[in-house]
């Protein structure tokens, strides 16, 4: 169950190093300051794949790190000193080296022990100087002298002894820790890869696979325009809004939507109506008190944030389909999250505090049923309290289980005939896992068997939500879960997974909410195994990590230079930092702008070309499938589960489906043109030019 968080260089000069010539220290000399000439000249087809490589006792936790940016780092073996001179000058080029512990290179480089130690459990981080981060086991660590130019960005708390450190060196840099980083990556450093960012080091690739959950009553004072565009940089296809907010209408909150939902589809972000039944709304509760949820002390179920509300009542039932239908049609909605639609509490009949439904109309079919009222299971002085019944708390749980899946029916028939009246919007069905943790279904109705099969009829995606008991697994638990709940390929595109990015209820190391290497760790795994990574809630992500999620999601397969080209393979598309034109499989490419290329599904081949395309796919929030160049434009093929957005250079003149014009929106936002593109499996022809209405 949800839980809300608390509130490039410039030229250089070669310089001589006296009057008699001295040919190794010219080569050198030449050697250093050539990269730095060449960086400023046009780069054409050049890819920014960066190459880092690890000097390592055990580089394995730095594979973990770097792979999960997309990064996949070379072990160097320790070498003489005499070769950081050689390091110097690869560094220059853009290279990246790291280094662990004291070894040669890194002494030479200016790492040095100093003979001193001190154990450390704690650090201050300079770029989260708010941030608790605390190891769970205590480690003696050497003191180390660093080099004057570099700059710390880790010590530990009391004694301030450096950690973490690094400078750039002309395109690239050394990034050093003093110690391992830990088995899993992220124990003991969880933000080296945004030190490494502070240096330069850049993501190799980006992805537009994210959706993200958002809450306005954490962002009314933000900038819907810089939040906007903050999403679409960190990869977001969709954003799920917390639609109970607005359920009864009001013209202030009403304009505030609708700017919200416009700003987004000019970024080419689509916008879910996130559902949270039983909860309806805050007025719904103040207004309909004999509707309230009840909990097994008959207290009404005002539980953390949400206020649960009978959806077996009838007359309940109806106002909400009412009041939900009403806000459906109020907005440009680019789809449904039918979201966490079952009961009380993660501690099952264990919390009668917080067990639910114990409502009336609960209670009566119950015992019209099972001839007892399911009260005297709590009731201390009952014969068939649960202590003394487990027979009948079995029914009572089963029953339990079966009427969220009844409710859950009704809901997602109701949503299936929305796309009667709207047939572009994505339907999508949030539910906590209860394979992994099969005491979900006890403790909170969850039963993911009874709705499966109804989701796959009614073209719903699945999203698994992975619950708190199974986080301690780690990221590797994303392949498992997606196994569970996999039946063939068909199932890769209908399933997501939702990952909590909250507080964790237990202690725990080093951080606790997942942020860093551990955030991309998570997603990266998730990414490779589910068609799509939800994120709760965006508020959540720290502005550091924008940089590197994007490039976590895109789940890269396989990537390798070929001849004077790269060859790439990836389940669902990818963007590959990259300047200048390209030809992708022998023909040229017009999905690119700024330094990404944007490559489908499947295995392609990459290369540099020097031809021009006026009319730019920029950006897309589909699964490109294909594109041509065309004299005046070019033609796009495309999935998409709801709209799609297409973001171009130039505004399009024409735009056509099977010969025929569309007229379909268009939104010009500095100097990018947004078009909205039909649902589903399409090929279009997008024309540059003076723009034409197509006939209604």
């Amino acid at each position: 169950m949800r839980r809300q968080p608390e509130h490039m260089p410039s030229c250089a000069s070669v310089r001589f190093r006296g009057p008699k010539c001295d040919w190794r220290a010219c080569l050198r000399s030449t050697a250093a300051v050539l990269p730095a000439v060449f960086s400023c000249l046009p780069l054409f087809g050049q890819h920014l794949q960066p190459q880092v490589y690890v000097a390592s006792a055990e580089p394995a936790p730095w594979v973990k790190i770097f792979s999960a940016a997309g990064i996949r780092p070379s072990t160097v073996l320790p070498e003489p000193e005499a070769s950081a001179e050689t390091w110097q000058a690869r560094l220059q080029q853009g290279e990246w080296l790291v280094l662990e512990g004291n070894n040669p290179l890194g002494r030479r480089f200016g790492f040095r022990p100093t003979g001193q130690t001190v154990t450390a459990i704690s650090l201050n981080e300079e770029l989260h100087p708010g941030e608790d981060i605390v190891w769970e086991h205590a480690v003696k660590v050497p003191v180390f002298q660093v080099p004057p130019h570099a700059r710390v960005f880790s010590r530990e708390r009391w004694s301030g002894a450096p950690l973490v450190s690094g400078f750039a060196l002309g395109r690239g840099g050394i990034l050093w820790t003093a110690i391992s980083p830990g088995p899993r990556g992220y124990e003991r450093f969880p933000f080296l890869l945004h030190a490494a960012a502070e240096l330069g080091l850049d993501p190799p690739f980006r992805s537009r696979r994210l959706w993200v959950f958002f809450d306005p009553s954490y962002r009314l004072r933000a900038d819907l325009g810089y939040l906007t565009a903050r999403w679409r940089g960190l990869g977001v296809r969709g954003l799920h809004v917390a639609a109970w907010h607005f359920l009864e209408p009001d013209p202030s909150r009403d304009a505030y939507l609708h700017q919200l939902i416009e700003s987004c589809h000019r970024q080419g972000i689509l916008v879910y109506m996130w559902l949270e039944f039983p909860h309806v709304s805050e007025a719904f509760w103040d207004q309909h008190p004999q509707w309230r949820e009840k909990t097994a002390l008959q207290q009404d179920a005002h539980l953390d944030w949400r206020r649960l509300m009978n959806l077996a009542n009838p007359d309940c039932l109806r106002a909400v389909l009412r009041s939900t239908r009403a806000l459906a049609a109020r907005f440009d909605w680019d789809g449904v999250n039918l979201a966490e639609l079952y009961f009380e509490s993660l501690q099952g009949h264990h919390n009668p505090s917080r067990f639910t439904p114990m409502n009336e109309d609960v209670r009566r079919e119950f015992r019209n049923a099972a001839g007892f009222d399911p009260q005297e299971l709590f009731d201390t002085g009952s014969s068939r309290h649960l202590g003394w019944n487990p027979g009948g708390l079995r029914k009572f749980l089963d029953y339990r289980a079966a009427l969220a899946a009844r409710i859950q029916h009704q809901w997602i028939e109701e949503l299936a005939r929305w796309r009667e009246q709207a047939p572009h919007l994505d339907l999508v069905l949030t539910h906590v896992d209860d394979r992994l943790d099969s005491a979900m279904r006890d403790a909170i109705g969850s039963d993911s068997a009874a709705l499966l099969p109804l989701a796959r009829r009614r073209g719903f995606t699945f999203m698994v939500e992975d619950p708190a008991t199974v986080w301690h697994l780690g990221p590797e638990r994303y392949e498992l879960l997606a196994s569970r709940y996999r039946q063939g390929e068909s199932d890769r595109r209908s399933l997501a997974v939702d990952i909590n990015i909250a507080d964790r209820y237990q202690d725990v190391y080093p951080t606790k909410r997942p942020s860093g290497i551990e955030l991309l760790q998570l997603v990266h795994r998730a990414a490779r195994s589910f068609s799509r990574v939800a994120l709760y809630f965006e508020n959540s992500i720290h502005r550091r990590d924008d940089v590197w999620v994007s490039s976590a999601a895109a789940a890269v397969k396989s990537f390798e230079p070929t001849g004077r080209g790269l060859e790439a393979e990836s389940a669902a598309g990818f963007g590959l930092r990259w300047q200048g034109e390209a030809l992708l499989d022998g023909k040229p490419w017009p999905a690119a702008g700024g330094e990404t290329l944007w490559v489908p599904p499947g295995r392609h081949r990459i290369t540099a070309a020097q031809h021009r395309i006026p009319l730019r796919l920029l950006d897309f929030s589909g699964t490109l499938l294909d594109a041509a160049v065309l004299p005046d434009g070019l033609d796009l093929t495309y999935f998409s589960e709801s709209r799609a957005f297409a973001i171009l250079n130039q505004a399009p003149g024409e735009i056509l489906r099977n010969g025929k014009p569309l007229n379909l929106p268009v939104w010009e936002n500095s100097q990018e043109w947004t078009v909205v593109l039909p649902q589903g499996r399409g090929k279009v022809r997008i024309v540059a030019g003076v723009r034409r209405s197509a006939p209604r």
